[in-house]
């Protein structure tokens, strides 16, 4: 079972391709990895991105599909409408499903994309994909729906224009899963910690493996919440990586 991450780097393997690749390895599948930007950052700091050219990206995603047969992708840290355009044609061209984490901003606060991109996960990605994990604030952009409560949350589930789960790290723990239609609530208990650096590239990555293993999409976010959260608790960034 061979899985694609397509994604920024953390040189601190916090977040991105670097924690999904862990990821995929404690699950128990074999992942490859697309890069789409550099950047300077650690769990408490951000510094600067650096994007990949786009012809180059799709230079990574050819070469690695012309080798592997991969099915399940999760893109994470895409950067510019530009890119998202990208990689929504090669998804449709390889017929590839995506799990789309919809990264706006680093856990330590900084901006890791250009204007605009909300708008262009919304034209051009979502609807060419199988399920997004957006965490509060994106859930907001993503909506233009302020999120305070449950039933917002809710609200703005139906208004994004595929499957998804709103991740409640910042809801209580309240997390709004939409497929097909039918919501879902599953609250998780907070955990005070500040080992969160990197959760919501693990949930995303987490998800795709246990696709990738013949789990149908409830479970499999059923089972990526439960990793995602021994992780926090543990403190084990071998196996859980920020953002729910």
């Amino acid at each position: 079972m061979i899985v694609m991450s397509i994604a920024g780097v953390d040189p601190s393997g916090g977040a991105g391709v670097f924690a999904d690749l862990k990821t995929f390895q404690a699950i128990g599948v074999y992942g490859t990895g697309i890069v789409t930007a550099l950047t300077a950052q650690n769990p408490y700091k951000f510094f600067s991105t650096l994007p990949i050219d786009e012809n180059y990206i799709a230079e990574q995603i050819d070469a690695v599909l012309d080798s592997y047969e991969v099915e399940f992708i999760k893109t994470g840290m895409l950067y510019s409408p530009e890119i998202i355009k990208l990689v929504s044609k090669k998804i449709k061209e390889y017929d590839l499903k995506a799990v789309v984490d919809p990264v706006m901003v680093a856990t330590s606060g900084g901006d890791l994309t250009r204007e605009n991109i909300a708008k262009a996960f919304n034209r051009h990605l979502l609807s060419q994909s199988i399920l997004t994990t957006p965490n509060i604030s994106e859930a907001e952009k993503l909506t233009n729906i302020k999120i305070n409560s449950k039933e917002d949350a809710v609200k703005a589930s139906e208004m994004i224009k595929c499957n998804n789960i709103i991740t409640g790290g910042h809801l209580d723990g309240i997390n709004t899963i939409n497929i097909d239609g039918e919501i879902s609530i599953v609250k998780q208990e907070l955990i005070e910690t500040e080992n969160l650096h990197g959760t919501g590239c693990n949930l995303s990555a987490a998800i795709t493996a246990f696709l990738a293993k013949n789990n149908d999409l409830n479970t499999s976010i059923l089972k990526a919440l439960d990793y995602v959260y021994e992780g926090i608790k543990n403190g084990n960034y071998g196996t859980l990586i920020a953002r729910i």
